[in-house]
């Protein structure tokens, strides 16, 4: 029985990304081969060199929307701090308040002069749900009032806030970014594709539960808040006709590889669907759909590092990022990537 101790790598704090590389694909790459067990270090940009005509890429285009909003009660008694997770409709969402204790059910807040929020009640995972009163278009107050919401470990302040989206997202929905993307450059993305290789977007709005700590001691115990995702028609019958031809499916980021996982039944077939999911990837998961993996380097004992251990293997992973620490690798969001083939 596998335990989350079992994921435990030891990281000096000031290996942890505070900025994000400039340019994107200027950041360092360690690529892994599964067949020859060989590493090698490079350069993101030199992703090209591994990829050809017979790969697939699949992307996440999701955007993040600037998610963590500031508000004051309306009959005063100090400042709250909300990050938005999950919208249910029009105007309710599942949240996370910070100081919780001072979301009382009832209790009105105050954002902007054109924006506040009620609570409605409690909502999984300890947040809370609410439901915003606004004047005008709800989705030009937030981006007035909204920062982009940075995770915890990041101290510095992010002075362009497109830097935490990838250049090739589209459709806004998620708390977090799917960081694996950061890297890529639309210089580099069209490289790749006069090249040959082939692209395919997909959604997943990425919501904080994926980065949540795992609490329990043994794995099959932890569950997984419920993120929704996309896959179209298109995009169904490009990956089946790829891998029908070969080719190998390279997601781009954990989160593709969830969407892929989600969607793919147990003959290998991709199916489009937009639905919620809470699959949960850990030693020993069989991959239906996914040749090989972007990814960055992830916290100990999350489930993103138990995704990768289930895809090259715990020991594997654990030694990888024991390299990468050697090696002085940045990691987390703005950090560094491995190319696992």
């Amino acid at each position: 029985m596998l335990k989350t101790k079992d994921f435990y790598y030891d990281l000096p704090e000031e290996l942890i990304a505070q900025t994000p590389a400039d340019p994107r694909d200027s950041s360092r790459m360690l690529v892994y081969d599964r067949k020859t067990d060989r590493i090698e270090h490079r350069i993101f940009r030199d992703i090209e060199d591994y990829l050809t005509e017979n790969d697939l890429l699949v992307l996440n285009n999701t955007k993040v929307y600037p998610a963590r909003v500031y508000a004051r009660s309306e009959n005063g008694g100090g400042k709250l701090e909300i990050l938005l997770l999950k919208r249910l409709n029009l105007t309710d969402w599942e949240v996370l308040v910070k100081p919780g204790k001072k979301a009382h059910t009832g209790r009105t807040f105050i954002v902007s002069d054109r924006l506040s929020f009620t609570v409605l009640g409690d909502a999984e995972g300890g947040g809370r749900t609410i439901r915003f009163l606004f004047d005008g278009v709800f989705e030009d107050i937030l981006s007035s009032v909204g920062e982009m919401p940075l995770p915890p470990y990041i101290k510095e302040k992010l002075r362009d806030q497109s830097r935490y989206q990838t250049v090739y997202c589209k459709k806004e929905g998620s708390a977090a970014a799917p960081t694996a993307g950061l890297h890529f450059t639309k210089e580099l993305l069209e490289r790749l594709k006069n090249k040959g290789v082939e692209f395919v977007e997909v959604t997943l709005n990425v919501g904080l539960g994926t980065f949540r700590p795992v609490k329990s001691e043994d794995l099959s115990n932890h569950e997984m808040h419920s993120e929704y995702y996309t896959v179209s028609e298109e995009a169904a019958a490009r990956i089946n006709a790829a891998r029908a031809a070969g080719k190998r499916i390279i997601a781009v980021g954990t989160t593709s590889v969830r969407t892929l996982e989600s969607a793919t039944d147990e003959n290998g077939i991709v199916h489009a669907r937009s639905e919620e999911t809470k699959i949960f990837i850990y030693p020993p998961y069989k991959f239906r759909c996914v040749d090989a993996l972007v990814t960055n380097f992830h916290l100990p004992e999350s489930t993103l590092i138990m995704l990768v251990s289930a895809f090259i293997g715990r020991e594997k992973t654990l030694d990888l990022y024991k390299t990468a620490v050697k090696e002085k690798y940045r990691f987390f969001s703005f950090g560094d990537s491995c190319l696992l083939l």
